[in-house]
C-alpha cells in the first residue's frame, strides 16, 4: 500500500493562502515560507488598521471642527461644551462636514450654542 503524501490537501491550502500574497514582490509572493509570513504579517496590520481608521478620522473631524471654530472666536473645547449645553446633538462627523461644505450653517449652529451657553 503506498504511503499517504498528502499533496492535494497541502497544495490546496498553500494556494488558498497565496491568493492573498497576490501583488507582493518576489519570493514573497512565490515562496511558501515567505508567503505564509508575509500574508500574516498583513492580516495583522490590516486587523490593527481598521481600528486606527476610526481613531484617525476622529480626529480629523476634530481639528476641522476646530479650524473652523477658531474663525468664529470660539475654541473647539468651548464649542462643544456649549452644543452640550445647549442640547444640540450634532456628531463631529456631522459638525466637521457642516464646517467644510456648509460655513453658513456651521456658523448658525455655533451662534446658537453660544447663545445659550452665554444666558
Amino acid at each position: 500500500m503506498p504511503r499517504a503524501k498528502r499533496g492535494f490537501k497541502t497544495r490546496r491550502r498553500h494556494n488558498r493562502i497565496k491568493k492573498w500574497a497576490k501583488g507582493f514582490r518576489g519570493g514573497r509572493s512565490k515562496l511558501w515560507k515567505e508567503v505564509s509570513i508575509s500574508v500574516h504579517h498583513a492580516w495583522r496590520h490590516a486587523y490593527v488598521d481598521r481600528r486606527r481608521r476610526k481613531r484617525d478620522f476622529r480626529s480629523l473631524w476634530i481639528i476641522r471642527i476646530n479650524a473652523a471654530a477658531r474663525a468664529l472666536g470660539v475654541s473647539y473645547s468651548r464649542l462643544v461644551s456649549s452644543l452640550k449645553s445647549a442640547s444640540i446633538q450634532l456628531d463631529r462627523k456631522i459638525l466637521a462636514d457642516l464646517a467644510i461644505s456648509d460655513p453658513v450653517a456651521f456658523g448658525k449652529v455655533v451662534e446658537a450654542a453660544k447663545a445659550v451657553a452665554s444666558a
